[in-house]
């Protein structure tokens, strides 16, 4: 028999599963179940009204003109562009230290003593928080009294939150990517790492020039999973909130509104139009990532 012959009865052959396909079976399971089927739900309630019939974008309209739209639309914007920024800045600086670091066991260390704090749950890191920044238990309380002010209904004043979210956000959720883009920069063959000192590249030229661009595809994959993880702002102005007994209020981010909408208001349908704003939001952002940092490019 030709191997011709021999390659067209495989493929006309009974299908048989790969390795590949029996390891993320459970993945796309739980994906229909928890994360495509909820989408699809919430897009069928976004478009109807509480009798199930088709009202258009009438529900996008109604909770865009709710008055603590715009603001909370605000709050989260500010958060995003100084949580995207610091995290990137701040991981790319700190992976390239730890990576020129010449002791293993010192790597080692810091790249245990970075993901430590990503172990903690967001409710548990905001509660740790909360402890630090109140200024009159705070270990760090002068710090704290020169950049927010001496109590803490000052420091969590609603100007302040976006800075007060990053830093939880970059304390809890930085660590692992410093880890991985640690393993990307391992990735990066030595001999192009030896041909940039060859030609007089120091160490900053080097990074600048040969290394942040070879991470640009990881750099590109963190910014979409943290633009995602930070649209759904909730849990940190959430707990602040109750912590401030009404400071700031429980209308602080969009998932909060759509939280009072769906359970203060009964209101599902304007729930939903406000979560598929989110969801338009970051995949566009997430495209323009996609297109602009050619995540998918062959190399």
């Amino acid at each position: 028999m030709s191997v011709v012959a021999t390659h067209a009865r495989g493929r006309s052959g009974p299908w048989r599963p790969a390795a590949g396909h029996v390891f993320v079976s459970g993945y796309v399971v739980l994906l229909i179940a928890f994360g495509v089927a909820p989408t699809v739900y919430a897009l069928y309630l976004a478009f109807t009204d509480g009798d199930g019939r088709f009202a258009g974008v009438a529900n996008f309209i109604r909770t865009a003109q709710d008055y603590r739209f715009l603001s909370a639309v605000g709050h989260v914007a500010t958060y995003l562009v100084l949580w995207l920024v610091t995290l990137t800045v701040l991981v790319l600086v700190l992976a390239l230290v730890v990576h020129r670091l010449t002791s293993r066991w010192s790597r080692a260390a810091l790249r245990f003593v970075y993901y430590v704090p990503g172990a903690l749950a967001g409710a548990s890191s905001v509660l740790l928080w909360l402890f630090m920044l109140d200024p009159s238990v705070s270990p760090v309380n002068g710090l704290v009294r020169s950049l927010w002010g001496d109590t803490l209904v000052h420091v969590i004043a609603p100007g302040h939150l976006p800075w007060i979210f990053t830093v939880i956000a970059f304390w809890t959720g930085a660590g692992g990517w410093i880890v991985v883009m640690y393993g990307a920069l391992n990735s990066i063959p030595n001999t192009v790492i030896e041909a940039a000192k060859v030609d007089g590249a120091g160490p900053v030229k080097t990074a600048w020039r040969v290394q942040l661009p070879m991470l640009r595809k990881w750099i590109v994959y963190m910014l979409i999973l943290s633009l995602a993880a930070g649209t759904q702002l909730f849990v940190e102005p959430q707990l602040v909130s109750q912590a401030s007994f009404g400071v700031v209020g429980t209308d602080y981010s969009l998932n909060q509104l759509a939280y009072l909408y769906a359970f203060d208001q009964n209101d599902f349908n304007g729930s939903a139009a406000i979560a598929m704003d989110l969801l338009i939001v970051a995949l566009c952002c997430a495209g323009l990532f996609v297109a602009k940092g050619g995540l998918f490019d062959a190399d």
